[in-house]
């Protein structure tokens, strides 16, 4: 009998995105003895995202795996991956956003890294997709030199967990940073960063990094004021920002103005949450 992986897909109008995001994950090397789930949760949608992902029923059949596709009225990250909890019944859990995409290797190390009886979390190696925007690219490029994302596995926009990794929490708090409450959870020897990759996506242009940057930040500060204890699972050095200006100037000025405009509360139009599609 096969040993069941649920991917759990939050989706708030990505509709132009869940179709690459779910044929990249039909495209995964087989993983022996597991069959893949895949649990899509739309929620608040006014676009075609149910519509699109629906459209890979057959594809998921074709492999022998399962796709179930659940339409929620609120739009709510926690509340989907509450509800994609809910329905899936894999061993093993992958969350992922629905505008990442899989490389064909990464299901198979994810769960070879899984396959233990101690509690474990994993995610892959990320790669920033190219940005249509330069300020944007600049931006991208100091950034994956910070602190966190020299930590141990960092587990933005994907990140999985074994059956014991997940018993370390019930349901998912009402928190900005699901990721970070889940990384958390793990001390460091308990996570580990995979070779395959995977393609995340960064908003483009100033407006939108300064809101995304600020709702991140946010949430950061909701983990230390609610969760204060997990903070002796964080590896963040101290940056030495002399060598990372040396290193790249024109990212540290853009960075620092983000980081400036972020501290000073200066507004920009648009809603507080946007991934700026």
């Amino acid at each position: 009998m096969s040993i069941v992986i649920s991917v759990i897909i939050p989706a708030n109008n990505e509709g132009a995105y869940i179709g690459q995001c779910l044929a990249a994950l039909l495209d995964s090397d087989p993983v022996p003895g597991h069959a893949l789930e895949l649990v899509v949760v739309a929620n608040g949608c006014t676009d075609d995202t149910v519509k699109v992902a629906r459209r890979y029923q057959m594809a998921t059949s074709e492999r022998g795996w399962t796709l179930k596709v659940l339409d929620l009225a609120e739009g709510s990250k926690v509340k989907a991956l509450n509800a994609g909890d809910v329905a899936a019944i894999g061993r093993y859990r992958i969350y992922l956003d629905a505008d990442v995409r899989v490389s064909r290797p990464l299901l198979g190390q994810l769960v070879a890294e899984l396959a233990t009886d101690a509690p474990r979390y994993a995610t892959g190696t990320p790669l920033i997709e190219r940005s249509e925007s330069r300020l944007t690219r600049i931006y991208a490029r100091f950034w994956q030199n910070v602190p966190f994302n020299r930590s141990q596995a960092p587990g933005f926009g994907l990140f999985a967990v074994n059956a014991a990794g997940r018993a370390r929490w019930a349901k998912f708090p009402d928190i900005i940073a699901d990721d970070t409450f889940v990384r958390l959870q793990f001390a460091p020897s308990e996570r580990s960063q995979i070779a395959a990759c995977y393609t995340w996506p960064m908003v483009e242009g100033l407006g939108r990094l300064v809101r995304v940057r600020r709702r991140q930040d946010k949430g950061t500060r909701e983990i230390a004021k609610r969760f204060p204890d997990l903070l002796q699972n964080e590896d963040k050095a101290r940056p030495d920002i002399l060598a990372l200006a040396k290193a790249d100037p024109w990212g540290f000025a853009v960075y620092g103005i983000v980081i400036l405009l972020v501290r000073m509360g200066q507004p920009f139009s648009g809603k507080e949450w946007s991934r700026g599609r």
